[in-house]
């Protein structure tokens, strides 16, 4: 049951194209591609009856067990043929999942049980379920060049996007696509098998726990006996040494119980995964791993970052959820195969919508931030995971603003500035998008910005999962071209371009 990838034809939108030409003659180019969510794309998960992800419950585990290791073996293969025949074209290696599930679950067995392969596969699939990742909205794209080396026509991008599901859980997902030499914009039939991965421990930064720690009002004598001890970057095994050192001098101290589940969590918050090379990019799916995004993980802003030495890394920031709070993660990887992800800290990291400029200036990292949770700031760091200070960059002027601004993205480069695509909030919520320019050597600097919306939720394009939303996380430029790939009513993605040159010239000057 190892299918192969075989990606379809791209999905060639251009007899849908429409030109919109709004305020200052600036064209904005929709695509027509229409990426709507697809329930059929489902990956497996584990499943203990009782313990679902919603409502309480005890496990019911024991019993199920008894009822299968009862069953008679006619009985079993008719049911394990079933579940094959129903399924197997569903998964990549679905055997393998049981087994998997399987040795989870006969723990509970008598270490003498011996079971027939056929009903160790039958008990796995019965403890097994298939989770629709797309299963209620496909939304919050971004998109970033991402060429490979047999590329013949044109740009390849690659392009995350929200899966929203059952429970409104967030996953981030991906799909790969090109711009070709003419301006056309197509998207790959993602791979027929999604499937998410496991994780293991990633690696911890001292000062992203001690501001963590900080934040959470902690035991600053408990937190810094840990953290003191430890050296700037360290593994989880160095924190259970020192957390086992401060659980020993529990006689002279309070609040350690608190203070080593804080520790733990933020632990958690830093993981590492990677999918199988059989897999295509389209099929691999971010699945919540970390205490601090149990409810999802959302909005990924990824960036095409160059370093001074000419490496580039792709990352991406992230909100994650747990159900009540929300927080930033950020995600790392060079190939979209492997990834890390990692806490953020500090005050211009609190709330939602920290995008990353794609390299340093002037020595420092630099970043947007929304952190009041109504205007546009910027903030400066010597440490990607650490932001402790914001300036305010942008406040809401225009009516259809003046709920709140955030950014769309991570800011584009170009010869006139740094280009940042914003949204702004209006009456009845509509969400609209903006533009700003920022210098390039100071980016506090606003240079211009656009007075009138560049892409609003109009007649055609206002309804679905959250009506009257139009919101992109992040497009990309090549020459003069913006591909933007933005969300329609946080349910179904479409993709526009537009000239940068021209965009620049529609926008109002601030100097």
């Amino acid at each position: 049951m190892d299918q192969g990838v075989t990606l379809p034809e791209t999905r060639q939108a251009s007899e849908r194209t429409v030109e919109r030409t709004i305020h200052g003659g600036l064209a904005v180019n929709e695509s027509g591609i229409d990426l709507r969510p697809d329930p059929s794309r489902v990956i497996t998960r584990l499943f203990v009856p009782g313990r679902e992800d919603v409502g309480p419950g005890d496990s019911r585990a024991t019993p199920v067990i008894d009822r299968i290791l009862h069953l008679d073996d006619a009985s079993v293969d008719r049911a394990l043929a079933d579940v094959d025949t129903r399924f197997a074209d569903r998964h990549r290696n679905l055997h393998n999942t049981f087994i998997e599930h399987s040795t989870v679950v006969t723990l509970r067995l008598d270490e003498h049980e011996s079971l027939s392969e056929s009903r160790l596969l039958l008990l796995g699939a019965s403890f097994t379920h298939e989770y629709a990742i797309e299963g209620a909205a496909l939304c919050n794209p971004s998109a970033v060049l991402h060429p490979h080396p047999d590329q013949q026509d044109g740009t390849q991008f690659i392009m995350s996007v929200r899966g929203i599901g059952e429970g409104h859980r967030s996953s981030i997902g991906f799909r790969t696509g090109r711009l070709s030499t003419d301006g056309t914009v197509t998207i790959d039939q993602p791979g027929k098998f999604p499937a998410i991965s496991s994780s293991t421990p990633g690696v911890h930064h001292r000062e992203v726990f001690s501001a963590k720690l900080t934040e959470m009002s902690d035991d600053r004598e408990n937190a810094a006996y840990v953290l003191d001890a430890l050296p700037e970057v360290f593994d989880t095994a160095d924190l259970e040494a020192q957390i086992d050192s401060l659980a020993a001098d529990s006689a002279t101290r309070r609040r350690i119980d608190s203070t080593i589940g804080n520790l733990r969590d933020l632990a958690h918050c830093s993981y590492q995964t990677t999918f199988p090379d059989e897999t295509h990019e389209s099929e691999r799916v971010l699945w919540p791993q970390a205490p601090a995004e149990r409810q999802g993980m959302e909005d990924a802003r990824f960036v095409r970052f160059t370093a001074n030495d000419g490496t580039v890394t792709y990352y991406a920031t992230y909100t994650a959820f747990d159900g009540i709070n929300v927080s930033q993660q950020l995600l790392t990887t060079v190939d979209f195969q492997h990834f890390t992800a990692s806490p953020m800290a500090g005050s211009a990291a609190t709330g939602k919508g920290l995008a990353l400029f794609p390299r340093m200036i002037n020595g420092m990292y630099v970043a947007l931030s929304r952190s009041d949770r109504e205007s546009n700031a910027i903030a400066f760091s010597d440490d990607l995971f650490c932001w402790p200070t914001s300036e305010l960059l942008q406040i809401p002027i225009e009516t259809w603003e003046i709920l709140q601004l955030g950014n769309c993205g991570s800011p584009i480069e170009t010869s006139a500035g740094w280009l940042v695509v914003t949204h702004g909030v209006g009456p009845m919520r509509t969400y609209s998008l903006g533009a700003i320019l920022l210098d390039l050597d100071d980016p506090r600097i606003v240079l211009a910005r656009t007075t009138e919306p560049i892409m609003t939720p109009d007649n055609d394009r206002r309804n679905g999962y959250v009506p009257n939303v139009m919101y992109s996380c992040g497009g990309f430029a090549h020459q003069d071209t913006l591909v933007l790939p933005y969300g329609i009513g946080d349910q179904t993605i479409s993709i526009a371009t537009m000239s940068i040159s021209e965009l620049v010239a529609s926008m109002n000057s601030c100097i």
